[in-house]
């Protein structure tokens, strides 16, 4: 059973007060590489013991990786997990490192039959060492890989088939996929397996010089809430977060981007 979470918020450091006073946050989501369980900020300490749902999500398992993913960051995971009480944890269907070489950004993965077992045995993994449900977040790329065996609706069904892996719909990551690689989001809308769907992801982005940029520093574009209002018409998802990393805007704008989301729901 997922847990319903209703409509929150990414905290950041940077807005530790104003995510502990902002109306209309029912649950925060964490980036996992950026805590430590041993020593918690005192407003993430603050929400939780508040009772507010606290999720980690990581950006560096790099499960979709030829290399076995590293024991130590699913140990941290795990134990931020544990230290926050949180319902489920959470990284991307992506790779950021090969051959010892970090990428910096989150990678596609190879969308064949091999990349999948790849796969599918590094989320198992994780999995096992994890102790709460595990969720994977479709990521926005600027390429695809040549030769691909497998529909990204087709690689995400299987993925979750086979692991029992939950889904973080990204809607932003689906516009910012159609603008960029010309893919069709509302197809994959009815493709993928949104009974397994753990929580959304809602963020803006802008345009430069003909590719859109996923920056999560830029208000929400209308069409990335049209995507969010495609989803909950097929189906109620048990929460939905909006994402900002950086330019943070005043308290009021982002309540007026919190309730803009609830509005979709």
């Amino acid at each position: 059973m997922v847990a319903e979470l209703g409509v929150g918020i990414g905290w950041r450091a940077e807005i530790d007060l104003t995510v502990e006073r902002l109306p209309g946050v029912d649950w925060v989501e964490v980036v996992a590489e950026n805590l430590r369980a041993e020593h918690l900020p005192e407003s993430i300490v603050v929400l939780r013991d508040r009772g507010t749902p606290v999720l980690p999500h990581a950006v560096s398992l790099s499960v979709g990786g030829a290399e076995p993913v590293d024991p130590q960051r699913i140990e941290h995971l795990a134990k931020l997990a544990d230290a926050l009480d949180a319902p489920m944890a959470s990284d991307h269907v992506c790779f950021v490192r090969a051959g010892g070489l970090d990428s910096g950004h989150l990678m596609p993965v190879p969308r064949t039959r091999e990349a999948l077992d790849v796969v599918v045995d590094n989320v198992k993994t994780v999995q096992a060492g994890l102790g709460v449900p595990f969720a994977l977040e479709n990521i926005a790329a600027l390429l695809e890989w040549p030769d691909a065996e497998l529909t990204e609706a087709q690689f995400l069904t299987e993925l979750t088939d086979r692991t029992g892996c939950l889904l973080l719909v990204d809607v932003a990551n689906l516009y910012a996929n159609a603008r960029n690689l010309g893919q069709d989001p509302v197809r994959l809308l009815d493709e993928i397996p949104l009974e397994r769907l753990a929580y959304v992801h809602v963020a803006g982005g802008i345009e430069r010089d003909g590719v859109y940029h996923d920056t999560h520093a830029h208000p929400i574009v209308p069409e990335v809430l049209d995507l969010l209002g495609e989803l909950t018409a097929r189906t109620s998802p048990p929460g939905v977060l909006l994402e900002r990393d950086d330019d943070y805007p005043s308290d009021d704008e982002l309540a007026a981007e919190l309730a803009a989301i609830r509005a979709k729901l």
